[in-house]
């Protein structure tokens, strides 16, 4: 496996720990109808099947849209975000 698959496994996996899709997770796992096994393969055929719609969209989109302007887009979004964080929250 080459280097770039690596980046992808481990930026999913960074992003992955401590959100709170795995929060959710951890709720589930405490019940008592459900045991660790079903738990797991449940949110692992459900992160299987985000990741392979994110994939599907993002190759769509970019036989549309080039990836600069989605590079641009995202950046800008992001910009937003941060200022909005700072300014448009309320403490």
């Amino acid at each position: 496996m080459n280097k770039q698959f690596w980046v992808v496994f481990l930026s999913v996996l960074i992003a992955e720990i401590g959100d709170k899709t795995q929060l959710a997770t951890m709720g589930f796992s405490t019940q008592q109808q459900l045991s660790a096994w079903q738990v797991f393969l449940a949110s692992s055929m459900a992160l299987v099947v985000s990741s392979a719609i994110a994939v599907l969209a993002g190759s769509a989109i970019t036989r549309v849209i080039p990836m600069w302007t989605l590079r641009v887009a995202a950046g800008i979004g992001f910009i937003g975000i941060g200022i909005w964080t700072l300014f448009g929250a309320k403490a």
